[in-house]
Parts: structure tokens; sequence; C-alpha cells
């Protein structure tokens, strides 16, 4: 059934239209200022209702709540707390450069602690906002019905001083914010006057007189040429900075004092930002963080050691705190109804505009008035010259009313005169009255032609600008609060004398757990073999390394992870210590921690070799791995694999100044050498590339490098899988190109053939170990094994039968074997 009333329309229609209305709403009529008056419609309703209710500067407290009910009542229909929050804002000396509000009771604090409620507080309107009200009865600005239709609120206020740029503005519209900042009143009028007698005045020349926002807490801003683009285009950022100084306190120690903080900055937050700096050991050299603020002043004192860096801790604390801010400039405001980003020059421009409409519609009403009561008085003045007259009239006449014609037609007088002098009381009959009324008729006159000056000739109406403005200045104008500075200044931190320099063990484990702990705990715990961990897990690094050292980890999956040493927990040596994954996020399921460097600086002269036991290798400079922005949460990919079956043999650090040439061998017993600079540096995410022609088959079981020099003097040890072992000259493996198949150094046979498990360098301190199937470790003395010829299989140094066959063995110093076997 269809309805007439009803029409139908789709919902991206009706959304489409619902949104925009809202949205204009909001931009229009709650979170952007007017470039005008520089108020918000909440705030501006504020001011106009405290006004009309008498509640201002000259007489006493109100209830704030009688002020919200009687705001909320009659012309902002919204919730109380909205109102209230507004109005106490308005009264805060830390939010806005001239509070517009005057608050009696806790108005709130720099902490971010919320005023007390609305029925506790009482409030007045300051001094200064009466200037942004005064002339609003002379009919300056236009008036439009409220909510209800039950009484008229201003579009706008006539405002005597430019509130924009004052007390600045901040909100969040649909699709607009805004955020301007606080400036000081004199300089801001200042500029006016510039720019009113200067209409064509630059940005720069403005700047001559408003160098920069003032803030009401104060503090240093940085980046002239930044501030001149914000002011050019009403965007843009600058460095906002704390007021600090590095004294010296109690016991010789010294102390960094702040007195001044960047504008909007929490104060309780920041204080403890730092003690949480000094509680996590971020840096070394915080005692104690004090915030010793009382009515005198702010003052946060950082307690520092007797040797400790101040300058190097302050630049720190610079960095990592709001103790230094970017402020963003965004400057929106409402200009013809419109949201708009202004510069400098507009904002200042369309308040002069604003200003001269206010004072012409001022003067026309004055005008309008003035001109009224001298029409009056010329017809009193005519009236007392024929009094007689108009008496035996008016004695004559029925009725006032008769009496009022005959005066309009008998004697020339208007309706208005007729009437005056209908009503003049008959003490105002007296010559001292003429006088009185001539001298008022030639007042009058004279300032009527005034007003006419005013009204036609614009430098007239300019002169009366520039007054008013210098007896605001004269009443209101205060130091300015915030330095400007015209460079950036640099911060440079040492990061090593940040972090305290101590020795400390660290393990890691193959399953990514990493801890750091004190060798006194160490010790207390029942050293180093008591370092806790999981009972399935293995230790791939435990270390005594330096807290300003730090460790790369590189995973079996490619990607590897970068850790200041003083970035790892530091927790007990008995506790198995924290995963990775808590900290790193780009990880797989069975990804494991496979090899760990440990450096005292970035090897940036070195370059990381990676061998896979597939056949491929790649070279990359540890300079692609300088810590990257995000180190504390992702991995680096630095080798991307071309199979899921691909896994790394060997990874090492080489030095980039030295010459080595690679060797390689195979299960089936091929061996490779040629030299690394067949191996190009790569970037991170690229893969291997071959390095020697398996076999179908094969896979690469061992690989090492030498420096060319000790190749001559050095002997090789193999190892097959049946036991059989031998050396030889590792000088009888020729130097070959990359990619080739390579030579034997295994006999093949086949019968029971040998394959080759191991393969490295030896010397005569050194021992083989070895492990079998059937879980045999034993080692076998340098002098045991002997010398063969390349393509011999070697000496049996096992019973296969009796320990099985071997599946792993490594080439150790003497000492280390015995602490294995």
């Amino acid at each position: 059934m269809h309805h007439s009333g009803i029409k139908e329309k789709t919902l991206e229609e009706v959304m489409g239209d619902r949104f925009g209305r809202y949205s204009k709403y909001i931009i229009q009529e709650r979170a952007l200022p007017d470039i005008r008056d520089g108020l918000k419609p909440v705030q501006r309703r504020i001011l106009y209702a405290m006004f009309l209710d008498g509640n201002t500067f000259d007489k006493g407290f109100r209830k704030s709540a009688k002020a919200v009910g009687n705001i909320m009542g009659n012309y902002h229909p919204h919730g109380d707390s909205s109102i209230y929050e507004a109005m106490v804002r308005m009264s805060q000396d830390w939010k806005l450069r001239e509070p517009l509000i005057e608050m009696h009771g806790n108005n709130g604090s720099m902490d971010g602690d919320p005023a007390a409620a609305m029925r506790y507080t009482e409030a007045r309107l300051s001094a200064l906002s009466s200037e942004l009200l005064t002339e609003i009865d002379k009919e300056t600005v236009d008036m439009v019905w409220n909510f209800d239709d039950t009484a008229k609120e201003p579009t706008v206020l006539p405002a005597k001083f430019p509130n924009l740029l004052i007390n600045g503005s901040t909100g969040i519209s649909a699709g607009y914010a805004t955020e301007i900042p606080t400036h000081n009143l004199k300089e801001v009028i200042e500029g006016l006057i510039y720019l009113l007698k200067h209409p064509d005045a630059t940005v720069d020349e403005l700047m001559n007189y408003i160098p920069g926002p003032d803030f009401p807490t104060g503090g240093i801003l940085m980046g002239k040429e930044q501030l001149k683009k914000a002011y050019e285009t009403g965007k843009g950022k600058v460095i906002l900075r704390a007021k600090t100084e590095i004294e010296k306190g109690k016991g010789n120690r010294t102390q960094i004092v702040v007195t001044e903080i960047p504008y909007e900055v929490n104060k309780a937050n920041l204080v403890k930002k730092i003690d949480e700096i000094r509680l996590q050991k971020k840096i070394d050299g915080i005692v104690e963080v004090r915030d010793e603020t009382d009515r005198t002043g702010l003052r946060i004192v950082v307690e520092l050691k007797k040797d400790a860096e101040a300058e190097n801790i302050l630049n720190y604390l610079f960095k990592n705190t709001d103790l230094q801010i970017n402020y963003h400039f965004n400057m929106v405001a409402i200009d013809h109804q419109r949201p708009v980003q202004v510069g400098l020059k507009r904002i200042l421009s369309a308040y002069i505009e604003h200003r001269k409409e206010v004072i012409y519609k001022r003067t026309a009403f004055d005008h309008e008035k003035k001109a009224h009561r001298l029409h009056i008085v010329e017809g009193l003045i005519r009236a007392l010259s024929i009094l007689d007259e108009i008496i035996a009239m008016i004695r004559g006449s029925k009725n006032r009313k008769e009496a009022q014609e005959h005066l309009v037609t008998d004697f020339s007088f208007t309706k208005v005169q007729a009437e005056a002098i209908i009503v003049m009381p008959l003490y105002r009959l007296t010559n001292t009255d003429v006088t009185t009324l001539e001298k008022e008729q030639k007042q009058l006159t004279k300032e009527l032609q005034q007003l006419e000056k005013i009204m036609q000739d614009e430098k007239e109406l300019e002169k009366v600008l520039v007054k008013e403005w210098k007896q605001i200045i004269k009443e209101y104008a205060s130091e300015r609060k915030t330095k400007i500075e015209a460079e950036i200044a640099e911060l440079t931190i040492t990061e090593e004398q940040l972090i305290p320099s101590e020795n400390t063990m660290v393990a890691i484990t193959k399953n990514g757990y990493l801890k750091r702990s004190s060798l006194r705990s160490v010790q207390s715990s029942g050293g180093v073999t008591a370092c806790g961990k999981r009972e399935e897990d293995d230790f791939i690094f435990m270390e005594e390394v330096n807290t300003r050292d730090f460790l790369y980890l590189l995973t079996n999956k490619g990607k590897m992870i970068y850790r200041p040493v003083y970035e790892v927990i530091d927790t007990k040596w008995k506790e198995v210590g924290d995963h990775i994954t808590e900290s790193i996020s780009n990880l797989e399921e069975e990804e494991e921690i496979q090899y760990v460097f440990h450096f005292t600086s970035l090897p940036i002269e070195e370059r990381l070799l990676f061998v896979t036991r597939q056949g491929l290798v790649k070279q990359m400079s540890w300079e692609e791995l300088r810590p990257w922005r995000t180190y504390r949460t992702k991995a680096q990919i630095c080798y991307k694999w071309k199979e899921e079956n691909e896994s790394f043999l060997w990874v090492t650090s080489l030095s980039q100044q030295k010459n080595f040439t690679l060797y390689l061998f195979t299960h089936l017993g091929y061996s490779l050498a040629y030299p690394t600079t067949e191996i190009a540096l790569t970037k991170t995410k690229a893969s291997g590339i071959k390095a020697i022609n398996l076999k179908d088959g094969d896979d690469l079981v061992s690989a090492f490098v030498m420096e060319d020099e000790g190749i001559l003097s050095t002997s090789l040890v193999t190892v097959t899988q049946r036991g059989a072992m031998k050396q030889m000259p590792l000088l009888e493996i020729p130097i070959q190109k990359r990619a080739q198949r390579g030579i034997l150094v295994l006999k093949k046979i086949k019968s029971q053939p040998h394959f080759l498990v191991y393969a490295a360098p030896i010397q005569e301190n050194e021992v083989v170990t070895y492990e079998t199937k059937n879980g045999y470790i034993a080692k076998v003395e340098v002098e045991n094994i002997r010398n063969h010829q390349r393509e011999s299989n070697g000496t049996m140094m096992i019973d296969e039968k009796v320990e099985g066959e071997i599946i792993s063995a490594q080439v150790l110093p003497q000492n280390e074997a015995e602490e294995i076997i």
C-alpha cells in the first residue's frame, strides 16, 4: 500500500544528506572559531549570557552552576558538562594567554586534574573579556533568534581586540581540525596598526611586530624559517622546548631544573615519563626526579649523579620526553561562513574588516540617537521662544491629542517635537533651561559633525581604531613569555655516555629466550652453569659482555634482530628471560635463533657471508643492517629464501680489508675453493647465488674461509660417516671459480661408500670431537690422525658396528673438548 507522505530514497542519499548537514553544523556551529572574534559558538554564548546577566568583572563572583544553567536554558541546548568544560578552559591561565573568565575555586591544573564540580566554583567575566562585548547594545553585530525563538543572540562579538591570535584555538571537526597558537596582545595589536597603515605589508614585515607565538606556559620556540612558512600558509611545524638550567645542588651534585614547559604538555605525565626513564635505566646518571612546583611557579628538578654528563642527559630528555615537542600550526577558522586555512595576514585583515564594520555601525547608531536628540532639543528651544502662544493653544485644546495636532499644523513642529513639548515638565520653562538646551544643541551639533566625519572618511575611522587599540595595549599589555630562537638547536646525544658501562652476562637460547644478569646475580645463583632455561631448549650464546655492546641475532628464516645489550631484559640468572616474540612481531611460528653476533661497535668495515646447505652463497655489508627505525618491534629480512627447505650451513662476519678464500665441501666428497671477491655484495632482501654446482642428491656439509697467506701452512681434516679421518695439506685443493663442481677429496667405492660429514682446518693443539648415531661422543687427538692423499678416505678411527655412523663432528681446542666429553 502506497502512502502519499512517504518518500522512497536510497540509503546512500539519506546518509549523504544527513551526514552532510551534521558536518556543516559541527564545522560552523561547534568546533571551529570565527576569524573575527576568535570564539566558538559555545564560548560566545558563555560570554554573552554572563554579560547580560551582569556577571562581570566589576561585580562579585557567582556560582558557576547558575551561569551554566542560564547559558544552557537560553542559548546552548547541550550538556551542562560541555558548557562548564568550555567555561573552565576560558579561565585557565596555562591554556589561554589572556583568560576571559575569572574563577574562584579549583579550575584544574597543569597536571591534567579536572576542575571541581560547577556547584563548588564561582565565576565572572574578566576585565579583558568585557572588551569583547563592549558596544554590543549599539547594533554593531547581527543578532539571530536562539534555538526556541525566545531571545536573540549575537552571531559574532564586537571584539575590541584580536582574540583569535591572542588566545588561539584548538578543535577537531568533520574533515577539519584547527590549531592556532596564542600570541602576545601588545605585539599583535602593533602588527594590526602596521597592517592598517600598510595594507600591502608582507609576512616578513608583520613578523617584525609579531615575531611568533607567545604561549602562557613560556618555553623556547625555535625555527624562524618554519614559523614564517606557517604564518604564510596557515600550516607548519616549529620546535617548542622547555626552559631549563643546569645548576649545582646539594652535595655538589648537578641538577637539571625545568622552570617552563611546552604548551599543552601535562606536567604530571612529563615528570612520570622522566622517572620511568630513570627506573628503566634507559640512561645512566639520573638519581631522582622531583616536582617542586608551588604557588611561586613551576619547578621540576632532575637530580644527577656527580660524574653524569648533564648536557648529554638533557639532550636525551629533550629527544625522548615532552620537554621538547613539535608544535603543528593548522590555522583553520570560519571566514564568511566557510572553514578556511588562513595565514597571519588574512587573520589580521579579517579582524580589521570586522572592526571597521563594528565602528561604522556603532557610529551610525550614535549618529541616529544624537540626531534624534538634536531634533527634539531644537524643537524645545523654539517652543520656549513662543511659549505664551503654545500655552494658550494647549489650554484651548480639548485633549492631549488635539494639542499635539495643533503643534504640528499651527506651529510647524514635527510629531516627535510635538510629543516632547507636550510631555515637557513645567520646571523646564525657566530661562536657565533655555541656556542648558542651547549648550546641549551646540554640543550635539559638534558631536554629529565628528560622527559624520568618521562615517564619511575612512582615515578618520582608522584613527578611532588605532586610538582604541592603543588604549587596550595601555590597559592590558604584558611582557612576552615565550623566547624565540631563529635556529633549531641540534640535539647531539652520545648514546654510550647515556648507558651505564658495566659488564653483564647475556644468555640467548635457540628457541628465542634472552636475558642479561649482573655478574653478582650469576655468582649468587651458583655460577654460569646455573643459567635458567626451558628443558627442551639449548643455549646458542652465553658470554660476558658490556652494557654498551650490541647483538645481532640471525634466525633460521633469514631475519636479523638487532638488540643493544642494555635493552635485553635484566633479570635473575636462574630465570628463563623474555621470549623474543614479546617484542618482535614479524617472526614465524617455527622460527629459531641460529646465530648471534656480538660487537662493541657497528662493524661497518665488515661483511656478512651466508652459505646454505643447498649450495647458495651471499655477501652483504653490515652497513645495510644499521639499526633501523622499528628495530625494537620488527626483524629485518637479510636473506630471502628461494625454496622452503633452504637452510643455513654457515654464516660469518669477515673484514672487508682482507683477502679470503672460501672452501666448500659436499656430502658426496666434492670440494671447491675460490676467492670471496667472486661473491658480489648485495642488499638485505636479495637471495643467494650459486656457490657450487651440486650433483642431484648432494648438499653442502662444511664451509670455511682462510686468509690467503695462511693457506700454505694449513692442514685440512676430513671425517666420513663410517669414521674414516685424514689430514691433508689445504694447498692440495686448487683455487677455482665460483659455481663449479670442484674436485673430490674422498675415494669413490661402490661397496659401503664413504660420505663426507665434516671438513675443517686443524692445528696442533686441537682435537676432533664427534657424535654417532648410537649416542657415542668422543674425541681424536690431532697427532693420531694420519696424513693421506687428497683422493683417500683416510684411516678408520672408530668401530662403526659398535659405535654407529658418525652424524656430526667439529674441531675444538683441547680444553673446550674436555668440558664436552
